[in-house]
């Protein structure tokens, strides 16, 4: 009968305990993938299976950065989905992969120091290959991780250590540097910053009260005493350490706030009046801080402690911030603020000398889970679910200042109604509702319920413990054990554990707690059963404590071999099993080999003391097996003619053989197996070789060779079929012919030969050398090298042990604490993603070919040709081979459930499908696009009938995340910023910034707290006099002609005059902000027009402003197009979206843009968009034709009138035709 093998073992490596230089090397991308360094290689993780999917190998040095490359930018056939990854070491190299292929696409090396930091530019509008890297000391470098181009370098006065972009303006950097911040205003793409940047020194929190006081209140009552942090001026050495910030981050949930972490507090700044404007402090029996990220989506923090728990604070608006700005406030109330109040924590680890937290990743798409990376090379990921709570709102908060958190009113962008049952927990703004904005009481919404948060472990990945190690491959396959062979590879670790390793999945089979000190050898008695030996440390004579253990793996019961035998002896050096797993031969360092049966158990000969001592031994592959089973045979047939056979003279003569037999019969049922004779040859110090004789329980000497006069002490043998191969101290190794009886030496001038293994497979002789600098591959019968490894030349870690897991693979275990499995080449073990048997399926369209993947998004987003949606793809016209259906099948098989339920319900809307698939796909870019989308298209369709063309219908109940900043409603915008100025008003510490903060209150409109600020100017200070003619200018303007043309007049000559902000705020005061704008934006303030045109203009004169900035931001110079897009979303111009997303050739995003206004009737195809939606939709067609979709394609070009008439002729022409099978 025949068998199919399909026992595929790929190159791979198995990792284990991170260097400390690997703990800043960590990035969880938008392509739903987590890489994260281990020495010099770099590990990609799938969170969603917990699997280690690929593992890069080219480093030479330990990987201290790695970057997912970010996805802000429309894909296409031309710009694909792809898995980029850019890793940075300790030497300055820096390589670009294409992780799915497991290849470098460009490799970067100009300096020679580690760099400290790395960023893709997050703008990918004018490229997408810009990659930012900082090299020490003070170099930034823009570089073109295509091309391996230098683009630009800036030097700066300080070392940087770190720096953050701002994710509100691409213009603006901060560079964390050993004394204070570098803030960089004029960052471009294009040439570098033409300035040193602004320099601000940054005091230490210490001396704050909040370290003396570890009481509850301490920390708000502390962030009144603080001083100010960030000065001009540099503080003096005694009262400051200056470079115990841990991190510096702006925070991406609202514009122009930075954050910075220290081992107790994370402080919260307004940049706009560089002053603290909130503090998370530790109490001083909490753990430190170790790390802060901040999410986008709410207003929250993933903190990092010293004791592996994470924690996630959520920001609160505290009561006594509602109040008015003039009124006065209890002296003994806590200080108005940003608090972060504490919502859920993870389970902390134990912490040990080798074992502590190293980092923590984020999820950028969802927020909702976080990845923690330990020292041992642990990988937990932590995920947060939301419980509904049923019981009365704030019943669970009575007399806690901590607010309840509520479930959101929309799902992707759309109010969820009535519906009761409950949503998948899809990202963070899909878990937690907005927090009640400043003076608004709880909406009165029925469907509202109350959430709690907790964390879970969804995954555990660990790593091999710390080396060294042991390895040895399980017996190879052959015909005989094809049925139930598996892959096993075991690793005996320093600990006194051995693993065993399933090499197909690369997953670990069984961890067994063996033995009490380090595992020096194992070796394979079966497919299920091994023998491992362990020593102890030796005591003051040199005696150790032995443990030799046979262990049967399916029930993991161990015995102890040797019976009581084992302590205070010489330490074992050597076990080897003969080539039919009867004997074993154990060899000591200062005491005679034993030689023992291994199926019974039992003790065969414990050889003499004069006995000489053994430095290499080998079983012989000869037997005398074949021969006995033939007389065993013999036997059967004797036995049976004897009893069939009726002549009892012949049975007479043959009675006394067949006696014998059947004895010998019978002890061999006993022992389950016959007793064949097998031989062993063993070496001593002067290198004669010695030859034994093992029968039963006989052992017999033979012959003697005499040494070989060009070789040093045996150190290793090897023996298969009529070859026999030596290596020496010196690195001699010698090729014995046996069967032509001659020999060769080879000189390989590598040292003393630790190790040689023969191949697996009848007729395969290649031969696996270790020396203590590496390892090499001969060919026996034509005695030549195949490859080579030396440590310092080709790889930069040291091998421990070596060898083989199949015919063509070879497997090493390495200082660096990982076990490679690599081809006989013994090249680098990066290898193609799709070629791995992996356990689980893994959603990661990305793998897919870039049309397969464009494909599966189209099918995934609509199916209009359907009367209801489907997932399975084989059903539809696509005209493409089974053998790429069938990956996209595999993709579509491993979403969830859950997902899978929104995908196919009816009710889910086109906007949210198509927000819910950009956050599958990863596409930032997409997602931003739906998500503002879907919010206004909303917006538009409850208030069309009532409001005017250009203007916005607010949606109160859920306005867009104030994260959008000038995307948001206006009111809630304006609403946002007095709240803002409010809390800057509150911290003021100096004249600078109360005048900060009059400022901001006279374009608000908040004229009468201006004028209180105004009068507080003491009259020492230099501006007393211009504060109090403002303070009587603001009291007394009135409405009339001449005064407002004065002032006018007055205001355009400042602005003429270089006072810009001056001739701004006189034209605010006499309500020409429309003109303020005007004159803002001719002077290229186009950020602050905008912001100015949100907080005073009515809708259409706002409109205005901005429809100028979108033409400022497509023009070639700026070519911020995808932002110029969410601008006139915001204003309702969805015609005009159309229109430019076309025009940029995005035609499937145009195409499901017109569809969704359709659904929405906020535009129709008439006589003015008529040729625009016929455009669009026969460029879409051609897209989906392109793809193979041929129902859509067809759909689409019935659509287009005219502009697909052609096309359609095609697609029915071609839909006769059959599919490609």
């Amino acid at each position: 009968m025949q068998y199919t093998v399909n026992i595929k073992l790929s190159a791979r490596t198995l990792t284990g305990t991170l260097s400390g230089q690997n703990k800043g090397a960590v990035d969880w991308g938008w392509q739903g993938l987590i890489a994260h360094g281990c020495h010099s290689l770099v590990l990609i993780i799938d969170p969603s299976t917990s699997q280690t999917i690929q593992v890069l190998e080219r480093h030479k040095a330990n990987v201290v950065k790695v970057k997912w490359a970010r996805e802000n930018y429309h894909h296409s056939i031309g710009s694909p989905y792809s898995l980029r990854l850019a890793s940075a070491d300790t030497v300055g190299k820096i390589i670009v992969w294409d992780v799915a292929t497991g290849a470098a696409r460009c490799e970067i090396q100009e300096y020679t120091k580690p760099i400290q930091d790395m960023e893709w530019l997050w703008n990918q509008d004018a490229s997408r290959d810009l990659l930012l890297a900082v090299h020490p000391p003070n170099y930034i470098v823009l570089w073109n991780a295509d091309t391996g181009t230098k683009l630009w370098r800036k030097s700066y006065a300080e070392n940087i250590l770190s720096f953050s972009f701002d994710p509100f303006e691409l213009s603006n950097l901060a560079l964390l540097t050993s004394e204070g911040i570098v803030f960089v205003c004029d960052f471009s793409p294009s040439k570098a910053p033409s300035s040193s940047g602004k320099k601000v020194y940054i005091s230490s929190p210490h001396s704050s009260p909040v370290h003396a006081k570890p009481a509850a209140t301490s920390a708000k009552k502390a962030l009144n005493k603080v001083k100010i942090l960030i000065s001009n001026e540099k503080p003096n050495a005694e009262s400051v350490t200056l470079n115990d910030c841990l991190q510096l981050s702006y925070l991406p949930s609202k514009r122009n706030h930075m954050l910075l972490l220290y081992p107790r507090e994370i402080l919260i700044l307004d940049l706009e009046v560089n002053q603290t404007v909130g503090i998370v402090a530790i109490e001083r029996t909490g753990a430190p801080f170790l790390q802060v990220i901040p999410c986008r989506q709410r207003d929250a923090l993933f903190c990092l402690h010293e004791n592996g728990c994470i924690t996630l604070r959520i920001h609160r608006t505290n009561s006594n911030s509602l109040a008015l700005s003039g009124e006065e406030q209890d002296p003994d109330q806590p200080v108005q603020e940003l608090t972060y109040d504490l919502r859920c924590q993870c389970d902390a680890i134990r912490v040990t000398k080798t074992v502590r937290p190293f980092n923590m990743v984020c999820c950028p798409i969802n927020e909702n889970s976080a990845a923690l990376i330990i020292s041992d090379g642990r990988v937990m990921l932590w995920e947060l679910k939301t419980n509904l709570l049923r019981s009365k709102p704030n019943c669970s908060y009575l007399g806690s200042t901590v607010s309840p958190l509520y479930c959101p009113v929309s799902f992707c962008g759309i109010p969820m109604g009535t519906q009761k049952k409950k949503l998948p927990d899809l990202s963070l703004d899909n878990m937690i509702g907005q927090s009640m904005s400043v003076g608004e009481e709880q909406p009165n919404v029925p469907y509202q319920q109350e959430v709690q948060l907790k964390f879970l472990l969804t995954g555990l990945l660990s790593g091999l413990p710390l080396p060294p190690f042991v390895i040895r491959m399980c017996p190879p396959l052959t015909t005989k054990n094809i049925k139930n062979y598996q892959p096993l590879l075991a690793v005996g670790t320093s600990n006194g554990s051995v693993l065993v390793y399933h090499l197909t999945s690369g997953l670990i089979h069984k961890e067994l707690s063996i033995h009490s000190c380090e595992v020096k050898g194992i070796e394979w008695a079966s497919l299920a059963s091994f023998l491992s030996f362990a020593t102890s440390t030796p005591n003051n004579l040199g005696l150790v404590r032995n443990e030799l253990q046979l262990v049967d793996l399916p029930t993991g019961r161990s015995i102890a071999f040797r019976g009581e035998r084992g302590n205070d002896e010489s330490p074992i050096e050597m076990i080897k099993i003969s080539h039919l797993k009867q004997f074993l031969a154990v060899v000591f360092k200062d005491k005679p080999l034993e030689l023992w049966d291994i199926r019974t158990c039992t003790l065969l000969r414990e050889m003499t003391k004069n006995f000489p001592a053994v430095t290499a031994l080998e079983w012989s592959p000869t037997h005398n097996l074949r021969s006995l089973r033939r007389k065993q045979l013999a036997v059967r047939e004797a036995m049976a003619r004897q009893t069939v056979g009726s002549d009892a003279e012949a049975s007479n003569i043959e009675s006394p053989m067949i006696s014998l037999l059947q004895e010998a019969e019978s002890k061999a049922e006993i022992s389950h197996n016959i007793s064949a004779r097998e031989h062993f040859i063993f070496t001593d110090n002067d290198g004669q070789v010695f030859h034994l004789t093992v029968e039963g329980n006989l052992v017999k000497d033979g012959a003697r060779i005499p040494p070989d006069g060009s070789m040093g002490t045996i150190t290793s043998l090897a023996w298969k079929a009529d070859y026999l191969i030596l290596g020496d101290v010196d690195g001699n190794v010698n090729f014995w012919d046996l069967k032509a009886r001659i020999s060769r030496g080879i000189p390989t001038h590598r040292g003393c030969v630790k190790k040689i293994r023969f191949a697996p497979g009848k007729g395969n002789l290649k031969l696996l050398i270790m020396f203590n600098d590496g390892a090499e591959v001969w060919e026996t019968i034509e005695v030549q090298m195949v490859s080579s490894i030396r440590t310092g030349r080709n790889i930069n870690y040291k091998i421990l042990d070596i060898d083989w897991c199949s015919s063509d693979k070879v497997v090493l275990a390495s200082d660096d604490g990982c076990i490679r499995v690599l081809e006989v080449a013994m090249k680098s073990a990066s290898y193609r993603i799709d070629e791995q048997n992996l356990t689980d399926l893994l959603w990661c369209p990305y793998l897919l070919l870039p049309r397969s993947c464009l494909a599966l998004k189209a099918f995934l987003l609509h199916q209009p040709w359907n009367g209801q949606h489907s997932l399975d793809i084989m059903n539809i016209h696509y005209l493409e081979s089974v053998e790429l259906k069938v990956p996209m099948v595999e993709q579509l098989n491993s979403i969830s459930n859950d997902i899978q339920c929104l995908l196919l319900d009816p009710e889910f809307q086109l906007v949210q499908r198509c927000s819910l698939v950009a956050r599958l796909f990863g596409d930032e870019s997409e997602l931003q696009f739906w998500t503002v989308a879907a919010h206004y298209l909303y917006s538009f369709l409850k208030g069309k009938d009532l409001i005017p063309s250009n203007a916005v219908q607010e949606n109160q109940a859920s306005p867009l995340d104030i994260c959008n900043d000038i995307l948001c409603e206006n009111s809630y915008f304006q609403r946002s910023q007095i709240e803002r100025v409010n809390l800057q008003e509150a911290k003021r510490t100096t004249y600078d910034h109360t005048k900060k903060c009059a400022d901001q209150l006279l374009l608000l409109g908040q004229t009468d707290r201006a004028v209180q600020l105004l009068l507080e100017t003491s009259a020492e200070n230099p501006s007393y006099y211009c504060d109090s003619l403002k303070a009587c200018l603001v009291t007394t303007i009135t409405s009339s002609g001449p005064s407002q043309s004065t002032i006018k007049l007055v205001a355009t000559n400042m602005i003429a005059n270089g006072k810009l902000a001056e001739g701004v705020q006189l034209l605010c005061l006499i309500d020409k902000t429309a003109d303020a704008c005007r004159y803002l934006q001719t002077y290229g303030e186009w950020n602050r027009a905008a912001w100015l045109a949100k907080v005073r203009l009515n809708a259409e004169e706002c409109a205005e402003v901005l429809k100028r900035w979108v033409d400022h931001l497509c023009s070639p110079q700026v070519n911020q197009k995808s932002k110029a897009i969410l601008v006139l979303l915001s204003l309702g111009c969805f015609s005009k979206v159309a229109e430019m997303l076309y025009s940029m050739r995005y035609f499937d995003r145009a195409a499901l843009f017109l569809e969704a206004c359709m659904n929405y009737g906020v535009m129709e195809i008439n006589d003015k968009t008529k040729k625009l939606c016929h455009a669009v939709y026969a460029d879409y067609a051609r897209y989906l034709k392109m793809l193979n979709l041929q129902e859509g394609a067809v759909l689409f070009a019935t659509k287009a009138g005219d502009a697909g008439a052609e096309l359609l002729k095609d697609l029915q022409h071609s839909k006769e035709d059959k599919p490609i099978s």
